[in-house]
């Protein structure tokens, strides 16, 4: 979890110098580092009241005010005072999302209400990884793109106050035994995502945001 928070961090500081490749790695390490404290902690019996607060607490950092730093700093800070409005509206609905998350601690099911936080901050950020990618950023970034990326910006973060339901993967079981198939599967993931990193990983992080939507209508 500090490993996560420091990543965040860090993320922060490349996107103050303006490099905002390695923030967008920064947040791709956050990502993983989240991904398996809460599993190791389950997997060494070690789960505390304290590290699920810690754990929200390092996300607020690293994908609620790192995510919206960035993306100002990207391209919305030349939209004035519109731009500092659409990245606090993400820090607040995404320190929103954390607090929901907390009050449903332990009864939650196979899906979260509303999209979680760090595929929202890995949106935004792995948006603008693709862009400075291409070296789009700076004087580069034209009044098109800030624009696209105020309203990307105003989705993610309405998406994660409202009660659409997203896949928590909480059912895979860590503790059996991993089928042959599925570790050929990891391999693929790593081999396409090497391909080209930003639009791989921004390309995966849309699809999830879009089966919210297509589940919650499905459903009701």
């Amino acid at each position: 979890t500090t490993a996560a928070l420091f990543s965040g961090f860090f993320s922060i500081i490349s996107a103050i110098d303006g490099n905002f490749v390695s923030a967008g790695m920064a947040i791709f390490a956050a990502q993983m580092l989240d991904g398996l404290d809460g599993r190791v902690a389950r997997l060494t019996n070690s789960q505390s009241a304290f590290g699920a607060q810690y754990d929200s607490l390092s996300d607020v950092i690293s994908f609620g005010l790192a995510p919206a730093i960035i993306i100002f700093l990207w391209g919305l800070n030349s939209i004035g005072q519109a731009g500092w409005i659409f990245s606090f509206l993400y820090v607040a609905a995404a320190a929103l999302r954390l607090a929901r998350f907390n009050t449903y601690l332990g009864s939650e099911d196979n899906f979260f209400k509303g999209l979680p936080s760090p595929i929202a901050g890995a949106m935004i950020v792995y948006f603008v990884w693709s862009m400075s990618s291409y070296g789009i950023q700076g004087e580069e970034v034209g009044r098109t793109l800030t624009i696209s990326s105020a309203v990307l910006t105003g989705i993610v973060s309405l998406l994660m106050v409202i009660n659409i339901p997203f896949y928590s993967f909480k059912e895979i079981d860590m503790k059996k035994r991993v089928p042959f198939f599925s570790m050929l599967f990891v391999v693929f993931i790593f081999a396409l995502i090497s391909i080209d990193p930003p639009i791989v990983l921004a390309t995966c992080a849309f699809a999830y945001i879009l089966s919210g939507p297509i589940l919650w209508a499905i459903k009701f």
